[in-house]
């Protein structure tokens, strides 16, 4: 029976993600109550709600600007009360790696080296993301931590993070190379080196890809993801 209900915990968790987050292992970032919470605003865009009420709708927006855009991960459809805009609604696969596989423990090409990121690295990595948009990447953002990257000389050229910390999971986020660095193995390296990171803290990596993004998730199945469910990724803004 414990069992059962550790697992039903979990999936409710892995269903609302930035929510958990929120009162987990993100619980020091998060601004709000018990209706509505969100990351500080130079952390990230990321909020959440309890439920899609109206009350909850209302609570969050005295948290925003008045032309602030949030970022929720829904398990169903957004029904937004009269006056909400909406920006953005578009399917992502969350993905899951349950155990390390052969691949991530063998998967650094020699040819190369990985580095951890800091503080220093801060505006070659807005750069990064601004040209390659994997997310927004915003100047505390590196707070979440576990940032890894590849250099051509002193040039940042690819980078992968962890983003959101729930009970037993956490993120890997922040997948990006630049246009002209694909095709040599960075993403895959990258990703496996911050998934093992979070496996040797006893912890289960997931990650969100557009259902889109096809050369993304042949890279994360190779690792040993797969597809738990879709979330909706949406894009608010609150009544003017």
């Amino acid at each position: 029976m414990g069992m059962d209900l550790d697992r039903k915990e979990h999936q409710d968790a892995l269903n609302h993600p930035i929510w958990s987050a929120l009162h987990t292992g993100h619980a020091h970032f998060a601004q709000g109550d018990n209706l509505a919470r969100r990351y500080p605003a130079d952390v990230s865009p990321l909020a959440a709600i309890r439920e899609q009420s109206p009350e909850a709708y209302a609570s969050l927006g005295e948290l925003l600007g008045p032309d602030e855009a949030v970022v929720f991960f829904l398990d169903a459809s957004p029904r937004l009360p009269h006056g909400w805009r909406l920006l953005q609604d578009f399917e992502m696969h969350q993905m899951i790696c349950r155990k390390p596989s052969a691949v991530m423990e063998h998967s650094h090409a020699p040819d190369f080296s990985i580095g951890t990121l800091n503080a220093s690295d801060i505006p070659q990595m807005r750069k990064l993301a601004e040209a390659t948009e994997p997310g927004p990447f915003r100047k505390r953002t590196i707070e979440f931590g576990g940032y890894k990257g590849i250099r051509d000389g002193k040039h940042l050229v690819a980078m992968a993070g962890q983003r959101i910390s729930l009970s037993g999971f956490t993120e890997v986020s922040a997948v990006c190379t630049y246009p002209e660095y694909r095709g040599r193995g960075y993403a895959l390296a990258l990703v496996s080196a911050v998934a093992r990171t979070i496996f040797e803290r006893g912890e289960t990596p997931i990650l969100g890809v557009r259902l889109d993004n096809s050369a993304a998730i042949r890279v994360y199945k190779k690792l040993g993801f797969t597809v738990r469910r879709n979330l909706h990724v949406v894009v608010l803004k609150k009544p003017l």
